[in-house]
């Protein structure tokens, strides 16, 4: 890594929205080579500070300097054209346009008269995506590709130019394990060309992995810069969250209650088959396994996204039929989705309709909905929650992951289920808001709820569950208490070992 000047930096960056000052004075730089993390809670102000640097947003004060040269960084064009790449963690995808124009949009190679070089369009596409290793070409449709996909496309835009430093905004969150060892290949062929790195993620594992350097924000203020190599998690985290995490194993502190919720043989056609276990009133259990073991497919089917193809759903020892998802709620089954900005919330809508969407039709006083009704379900499950907004009014899409996911649970709650299902409770939330939903979970099947807790992060699991479900290839392959379960025999378990 080179010592000399950095490849960027910034100077005491101020950025204010409304009610909210987001960046509160911040420095950091980025040297030519080096990858260097920038990590903090929802919320800490690193996407204002990269967007900012990206030219998305303009600094209220402060000033940007290309090595020692000031700049104005006024639109993702400009920032571009001075070397300044910013991949998003929001997908900013046109769907119903091919590879290539999403990858060269502004910047379509033209021939005489303006008219578009789609040859040349094509050829240049299909060169960067061989470097990527993707099983699609520069003609294929990007709302055909996967979302895992669509995120190597927002990748292969940034090998379009020679690039001073390159901005990772939560580049993993949707990627298989296949396709994160290719992004760290790109990311080590970019230090080898002297690019600079940023590199933003919640994922502890990666930034030890791959970084030289972390910075830290907090509250929108810099709290310090640690060496990788010389510094551990719980460092990090106590300068990130300002307090130390409790990691330990979940041990259960209540008695269970019966059976709530029974599923015996459920299939569900090539997704799963024979799928069989219970849920206890106060009980959490764990769903574990690699991409594809059918774990989502199992909550579908139970909350009636999926139709089943064989098998039993049992509610308090009797046998249901769940054609819908408006059946599941009537029978007192909820879901918080993995994706909870695409299916969990409307995010142009505010924290209170968010909240009360699912029972509006319970609230209405003639043919108008009951404000005072919705308030008070807000007001409750906000408290409850400990959601973090200034009021109901806030669009939701301006709240930081954590407590987006807190009014998702909130909305679920509000309709006092029976069987609670949680998939990837904590995706994309910071070590802080993972830790208060971690024991918000623990708090629900304390008072009785039936809970299940599907994820990809095994310390998650190990931590929350009170019994793990293990699956491969969309079929239970061993249960485990969690006084007996060890991480080796939960690997092997869903290995197919």
């Amino acid at each position: 890594m080179s010592t000399q000047t950095p490849a960027l930096r910034l100077e005491g960056i101020v950025k204010t929205f409304p009610g909210v000052r987001a960046l509160d004075g911040v420095s950091f730089s980025v040297m030519p080579g080096e990858v260097h993390a920038l990590m903090g809670e929802n919320g800490a102000g690193k996407s204002t500070l990269m967007k900012v640097l990206g030219g998305i947003y303009q600094p209220d004060e402060g000033q940007i300097f290309i090595a020692e040269d000031a700049t104005v960084m006024s639109s993702p064009l400009q920032a571009k054209s001075k070397g300044v790449v910013f991949i998003h963690q929001e997908l900013s995808l046109a769907d119903e346009l091919s590879v290539a124009e999403n990858i060269y949009l502004g910047e379509l190679p033209r021939k005489s008269l303006g008219r578009v070089d789609w040859e040349k369009l094509y050829a240049q596409t299909d060169d960067i995506l061989k470097t990527l290793n993707v099983g699609f070409n520069a003609r294929t449709k990007v709302g055909d590709l996967s979302i895992a996909n669509q995120q190597m496309v927002e990748i292969a835009r940034a090998l379009t130019v020679e690039p001073r430093a390159v901005i990772f905004d939560e580049p993993t969150a949707s990627l298989t394990d296949a396709e994160k060892v290719v992004l760290f290949e790109v990311i080590a062929d970019l230090q080898s060309r002297d690019v600079g790195v940023i590199y933003i993620s919640h994922r502890m594992e990666e930034i030890f992995k791959i970084t030289d350097r972390i910075s830290v924000l907090r509250d929108g203020q810099y709290r310090g810069t640690l060496n990788t190599k010389e510094t551990n998690e719980e460092e990090v985290t106590q300068l990130m969250i300002g307090r130390k995490l409790d990691l330990s194993r979940n041990e259960m502190t209540h008695s269970l209650g019966p059976v709530a919720l029974e599923v015996r043989n459920l299939s569900c056609g090539k997704l799963f088959e024979n799928v069989s276990f219970t849920v206890r009133e106060g009980e959490v259990v764990g769903f574990y396994g690699l991409v594809g073991a059918g774990r989502t497919e199992i909550a579908e089917t139970i909350f009636g996204l999926r139709e089943p193809s064989g098998g039993e759903i049992l509610l308090d020892g009797e046998g249901v039929t769940v054609h819908s998802p408006a059946d599941a709620i009537a029978r007192g089954i909820s879901l918080v989705p993995e994706d909870r900005k695409g299916q969990g919330l409307v995010l142009g809508m505010n924290c209170r309709d968010n909240m009360t969407l699912p029972q509006v039709d319970d609230m209405t006083a003639g043919p108008f909905v009951s404000d005072g009704a919705e308030i008070a379900i807000f007001d409750q499950y906000r408290d409850k929650l400990d959601i973090r907004t200034p009021g109901w009014r806030q669009m939701v899409g301006n709240l930081s992951g954590g407590n987006q996911q807190k009014i998702v649970i909130g909305k679920w709650l509000s309709m006092h289920p029976k069987v609670l299902i949680v998939d990837e409770p904590t995706r994309g939330i910071d070590v802080g808001s993972k830790s208060e939903i971690h024991n918000l979970i623990r708090e629900l099947a304390a008072q009785g709820y039936a809970v299940i807790v599907i994820s990809s992060e095994m310390p998650e699991v190990l931590h929350v569950s009170d019994r793990i479900v293990a699956m491969y290839a969309g079929k239970v392959t061993r249960e485990f208490t969690a006084a007996e379960v060890t991480e080796d025999g939960l690997i092997q378990a869903i290995s197919g070992l």
